[in-house]
């Protein structure tokens, strides 16, 4: 978009998120720790936990801090799982979204969820897991269970 009167142009790119896909550790059945949403946009909703970058951070910055607040404990950074496109809806507009997500675990910490954000938490099988709140978490954990040789392919 341009301003007609002095040229200014705006770009509508997309703004980078963090997931994390945090799993249990158990190796013939794995699960996938999911937040249920507090917030609209679909609050009640299940979600994995993470959120928008700031600024110029880093995503591998940006998965940490948001681990820490919104489960209150320092995660260990997996792989990348992959960048999905996505939107998210704010104040009555679809914001575009590049949506980074990462296998992650909990090494040490018991789990203390930011209320503002999240009212409950549960494991589920990566096998059979719940609808979750956007579309690109379904499909990152899809991704995740075939990675781990237990989903369709």
């Amino acid at each position: 978009m341009a301003c007609a009167g002095c040229g200014y142009q705006l770009f509508v790119n997309a703004r980078p998120t963090v997931n994390l896909v945090v799993l249990d550790g158990d190796g013939d059945r794995p699960h996938f720790l999911a937040l249920r949403r507090v917030a609209e946009p679909r609050a009640g909703r299940w979600e994995t936990p993470g959120g928008f970058c700031d600024g110029a951070e880093h995503p591998t910055d940006a998965a940490r801090r948001e681990a820490r607040e919104e489960l209150g404990v320092d995660v260990t950074l997996g792989d990348l799982i992959g960048m999905y496109v996505g939107s998210y809806e704010f104040q009555d507009e679809a914001l575009p979204l590049l949506e980074i997500f990462y296998l992650a675990t909990i090494p040490r910490g018991e789990v203390t969820l930011d209320p503002s954000e999240s009212s409950e938490m549960k494991w589920f099988s990566v096998a059979d897991p719940p609808a979750l709140a956007f579309s690109t978490m379904n499909a990152a954990v899809a991704d995740v269970a075939r990675r781990l040789g237990h989903g369709s392919v």
